[in-house]
């Protein structure tokens, strides 16, 4: 059986702060779910913590780019490389976040080993870039991750060691996006599939999920891809009962719905690693959500126990 280990990205540097004299609190979710036992209780390995720089936006101001580039291009390659070390080890990283950009690291990871793709569930789809937002938009990673991974980004981000893309478009699929999300349009220009809430529940949702990670094509010929990553993010629940993200969503999944996806995906011997996301336990104040989203982590995890060829 393959090893999972547990690595903690406590970053929250591709995140606006809160209010002026905060930072967001997202960096706190690893710790979160570490004491509610995530790891002992999916039987993990520990990977250690990779330590971000400062929180530091002194200077920045609207269109000059993306805030804290250089310390997220500073923290992507040493990810990577914690991540890397995992896969060719023939171990599964649980990467627990910290903010969406977390996902660079993990992509830029794949990048060097072979073709890899990504199944992102989310609310939204992280795809800003200056091709569908104007200049001043433009700012926080952690809404631009896809973009930045699929080579729509500025160069210190998007190009890191020359492997610009990270991914292909045709290797990306969203899963729990909202209903009439304005990335959707794009996306079917693109030819990147997109699963909306709606259309997840029509299908049913452990189905869809299944039928998601098997659109990504195995073998020879120029669909092909080595395996995929799966990345998490709790503000694709509803915010009825994960209201401790920054960007409160209406119509989200609940979280059965939720656990049929993740469990179906990573049922795939070909689902490689995994991150989460967005969870701020300083929006959590009785611990619920938190509670919520290890218990969902933990159980989903039965799949991958479970699954043939670990």
């Amino acid at each position: 059986m393959r090893d999972i280990v547990v690595i903690d990205a406590p970053h929250n540097l591709a995140r606006p702060p809160p209010t002026p004299a905060t930072v967001p609190g997202c960096n706190k979710l690893a710790g979160g779910l570490r004491d509610r036992g995530n790891g002992r209780r999916n039987g993990a390995l520990d990977g250690g913590v990779v330590v971000p720089p400062r929180y530091d936006l002194a200077g920045w101001r609207p269109g000059d780019g993306v805030f804290n580039a250089a310390a997220v291009a500073a923290y992507t390659p040493r990810l990577a490389d914690r991540v890397e070390r995992r896969i060719r080890a023939g171990q599964f990283p649980l990467v627990l976040g910290g903010d969406c950009s977390i996902q660079l690291g993990a992509s830029l990871a794949l990048r060097r080993i072979g073709r890899y793709g990504l199944v992102a569930v989310d609310a939204s789809a992280d795809f800003r870039h200056l091709g569908n937002s104007p200049a001043g938009s433009i700012g926080a990673a952690g809404g631009e991750e896809v973009a930045i991974s699929t080579g729509r980004g500025q160069d210190d981000l998007a190009d890191l060691e020359g492997r610009k893309p990270y991914l292909r478009d045709e290797d990306v699929r969203f899963i729990g996006i909202r209903d009439g999300d304005e990335d959707l349009a794009e996306f079917a220009e693109l030819g990147i599939p997109s699963l909306t809430v709606g259309e997840l529940r029509r299908l049913g949702a452990a189905d869809a999920a299944s039928a998601v990670a098997a659109s990504l094509g195995t073998g020879a010929g120029a669909g092909a891809v080595d395996g995929f990553w799966l990345h998490l993010d709790a503000d694709v629940l509803d915010p009825a009962v994960m209201p401790a993200v920054d960007s409160t969503d209406p119509d989200g999944l609940l979280p059965d719905e939720l656990s049929e996806v993740v469990k179906s995906l990573l049922a795939s011997p070909r689902c490689v690693g995994m991150n989460v996301t967005i969870y701020d336990p300083d929006r959590d104040p009785d611990g619920s959500a938190g509670d919520l989203l290890t218990d969902l982590v933990v159980d989903a995890f039965t799949a991958f126990h479970g699954r043939a060829g670990t």
